[in-house]
């Protein structure tokens, strides 16, 4: 038996729920807003005075409890396909902005340099006072 056009098979209507309470809270929401654009301000002010406390306690609630940083490198999790897709889609989109071909500079990564010792800043000085000289160091018994 097909209901008939523009009635609902529920004679009640629908359940009690999100759309009531959804109107619910933004009426709330809009009552809370003119109290407190009437006196928030100055019951603010008066809790903060009065009660430091709950002042304080009131601010924290307000500030997230807990905050979680990652840090990823998205770059090494991509596989050998997704970065040459990556740099295809980059040179690419180059070319378009540029107006024509774009040229590329092959390269290839080179290992680090180790950071060389720090000089011994009383040598350093004594080689700008008399001038650089080789320095080398004796091996076998010191002279006596």
């Amino acid at each position: 038996m097909p209901f008939e056009r523009g009635r609902s098979g529920n004679p009640a209507g629908g359940p009690v729920g999100p759309r009531h309470r959804q109107q619910l809270n933004g009426e709330f929401i809009a009552a809370l807003l003119r109290d407190f654009r009437h006196g928030g301000p100055k019951a603010i002010e008066r809790v903060r005075r009065t009660q430091p406390a709950a002042y304080l306690k009131i601010l924290t609630l307000l500030c997230p409890r807990e905050h979680q940083v990652e840090h990823r490198n998205l770059i090494k999790e991509l596989t050998d396909e997704q970065l040459e897709a990556m740099i295809e889609y980059i040179e690419t989109s180059l070319a378009a902005q540029a107006g024509g071909p774009v040229k590329v500079i092959e390269a290839a990564a080179q290992p680090a340099l180790e950071p060389s010792k720090p000089k011994n800043r009383l040598m350093l000085e004594a080689d700008t006072a008399v001038g650089p000289r080789e320095r080398t160091t004796r091996k076998g018994p010191p002279d006596g």
